[in-house]
């Protein structure tokens, strides 16, 4: 069996890294997508930070290659996938950002003499010496074979990528696995004859030996010099997400492969004071696209009721594929999301597979023209619906069938009866035999025959499942209920009061003054606890009550406050917040004075959450806005 990475030790981690670090550069034949490395090099950082594997470069010298020295070191780029490291970053040196496509072909080094001639050109190899491709390079059509305008006052280097064009790799499908493979082959020809058959371009993002102050300068002498560059940017630091979207949007316009975009301080002056690790530069960083993306059609957004009567936005799409899966719909949230893309039917949509795994809509890169229209009737029972900032509600959730439905399902799960699915579910409610919770303990053998479908056996089995959850621990029957607000780890807290009959009696004030809860959340309980009431007395009828003791707030997280927001790629949202629980921290229910962190999911779609813990902060509150991956480094995952 396989053995999962989280389990290795660091030796074989280290082992791994080294394996895949060749295969990438020194064999360029790569076995694991950019996204399974670099979190293969995460677990060992974390395992391991001071690893030698970390930092160590494999060189794609061969044994027979003649060997150039650089005079700077090529380093390779830092990574980042998200906005808030890369704002990090950004904060550690003053002035403008350049930004640019990050396109994976294989990095050079050309060197121009005092005359402008090209004189000699190098891979990058171990980023101290790289193998000396000069015969080759001359092969290569838009590497200028002189500079001489670059030149003027003395021997200068350009360095850039030399890449497969996807128009020239179209030809070579099914053969090789990516132009980046087929380039760095192409390029070390034993006869430099052929690497011109592949037709290879080059791209310049470097140039050194000059006195020039600026990257953004630097680029514009290189275009002059007619060295081919990539659209660029300037921009100010809250400018650096926009950009990103940017050039998502046109990533396939492009015609090479981009994964992600490369970001640099302009000021020179500032790259020198930053200086460099042993493995990547400390001006610049490479933020990396999180999945497989394509451009598909918006066909429409469907809304579908929830159990809390929140009403969400699904966007239908053309089916595209996306990391071998076809991807025909995505979560759009909510309602504020469907409104800050400007959504239209037929808009031209960017799709992302985040992490490989969650399908998102990240984007419109054309827009439609069919309006898409927020319900003002609940879609299920045609109830007026309400808007509460973000998000949209049907007003009529207690009697909304695919609300009460909804509700129904919520309980058998949240108390664990088994085999009720949602087709059951409806029968049994519109037969009018499970119109509540309560009914739940009094179906019969000939109830449950009535449903189509159904045989004795199963019959039986259900009714055994039922009689199995009579007895119920206090946090688990409160979180049953169904009240907005009162999730598993809010009930968690309020089991700690020992009693169904003490937290019943809880006032708002009361339960406002409880660590993490305040008075949003306390007024949403007491209230639905009340409008609660006959269906828990009917419960009572029925089912035992567990006492739970309080849970405890030792650990590594020693007592400091979570709160969860947007789309969780490593685990759901519940199990992080027991994972929070397990290790003595306090799974929180809003935003606070009180909070400690607030962590913001890495497949986005985060709301009025973190818009409100921006704001706490920037009023000298405590909260912490942290990623999902800082989260698991927390929590040693």
């Amino acid at each position: 069996m396989k053995k999962n990475r989280e389990d290795m030790t660091v030796r074989e981690l280290e082992a791994e890294v080294r394996k895949h670090n060749r295969l990438y550069f020194l064999e360029h034949k790569p076995v694991i997508s950019d996204e399974e490395f670099d979190r293969l090099v995460e677990i060992l950082r974390e395992k391991a930070p001071n690893s030698p594997a970390l930092t160590e470069l494999v060189s794609d010298v061969r044994a027979t290659g003649v060997k150039v020295r650089h005079e700077t070191p090529m380093l390779s780029l830092d990574k980042c996938y998200d906005e808030k490291s890369l704002v990090d970053w950004a904060s550690k040196f003053e002035g403008d950002v350049i930004a640019s496509p990050k396109i994976d072909g294989v990095a050079v080094s050309l060197r121009y003499d005092r005359d402008g001639r090209l004189v000699q050109a190098a891979t990058r190899g171990d980023g101290v010496e790289g193998e000396d491709i000069t015969p080759n390079a001359r092969r290569v059509h838009s590497i200028p074979q002189d500079a001489k305008s670059l030149a003027k006052k003395g021997k200068i280097e350009v360095r850039g990528e030399v890449y497969m064009p996807l128009s020239v790799f179209a030809r070579y499908k099914g053969e090789f696995a990516n132009p980046r493979n087929l380039a760095a082959g192409a390029v070390k020809q034993k006869d430099p004859a052929k690497t011109a058959d592949y037709n290879l371009s080059f791209f310049a993002y470097d140039l050194l030996g000059t006195d020039v102050a600026t990257e953004d300068e630097k680029l514009k002498r290189l275009a002059a010099a007619d060295f081919p560059t990539f659209e660029w940017k300037k921009l100010g630091r809250e400018q650096m997400q926009s950009a990103f979207e940017y050039f998502i949007k046109r990533r396939d316009k492009y015609d090479f492969e981009t994964d992600g975009v490369v970001y640099k301080a302009n000021s020179v002056a500032e790259q020198k004071r930053l200086g460099a690790t042993s493995h990547h530069p400390r001006f610049g960083i490479a933020y990396k696209f999180q999945g497989d993306s394509g451009v598909t059609t918006l066909i429409d957004v469907e809304w579908s009721v929830a159990r809390t009567g929140a009403i969400t936005p699904v966007a239908i799409v053309e089916p595209v594929e996306l990391s071998g899966a076809m991807v025909r719909r995505a979560s759009l949230h909510n309602m504020g999301y469907v409104r800050k893309l400007g959504l239209t039917k037929g808009a031209k949509v960017l799709m992302m597979r985040r992490g490989g795994v969650i399908p998102n809509l990240e984007s419109v890169t054309e827009p439609g023209k069919g309006k898409i229209d927020i319900p003002r009737a609940c879609p299920s029972c045609g109830a007026p619906t309400r808007e509460e900032e973000d998000f949209l509600y049907c007003t009529n959730a207690k009697s909304c069938v695919r609300s009460k439905i909804a509700e129904l399902e919520h309980f058998v799960k949240t108390v664990g009866i088994d085999g009720f699915g949602d087709k059951l579910l409806e029968q049994l409610y519109e037969s009018g035999i499970v119109t509540d919770a309560s009914e739940f303990y009094e179906l019969t053998m000939d109830d449950l025959m009535q449903m189509e479908r159904m045989g004795e056996t199963l019959a039986a089995k259900l009714l055994k499942n039922v009689e199995s959850s009579r007895s119920i621990p206090l946090s688990v029957f409160l979180q049953s209920l169904g009240i907005r607000e009162l999730g598993r780890h809010a009930a968690k807290i309020l089991a700690g009061f020992g009693t169904l009959k003490k937290v019943t009696a809880l006032t708002e004030e009361e339960l406002s003054q409880v660590h993490t809860i305040g008075e949003v959340i306390a007024h949403e309980v007491v209230e639905g606890l009340k409008k609660k009431k006959p269906l828990i007395d009917k419960l009572l009828r029925h089912v035992r009550i567990e006492k739970e003791e309080a849970p405890a707030r030792g650990g590594r997280l020693g007592g400091k406050s979570f709160l969860f927001t947007g789309v969780m790629l490593a685990m759901k949202r519940e199990e992080a917040q027991g994972l929070v629980e397990e290790q003595g921290g306090v799974a929180a229910l809003s935003v606070n004075k009180d909070l400690d962190y607030l962590v913001v999911g890495d497949g986005g779609g985060a709301g009025s959450k973190l818009a409100k813990a921006k704001k706490l902060a920037a009023s000298g509150g405590k909260v912490k806005i942290i990623e999902e991956s800082e989260f698991l480094k927390m929590i040693k995952l």
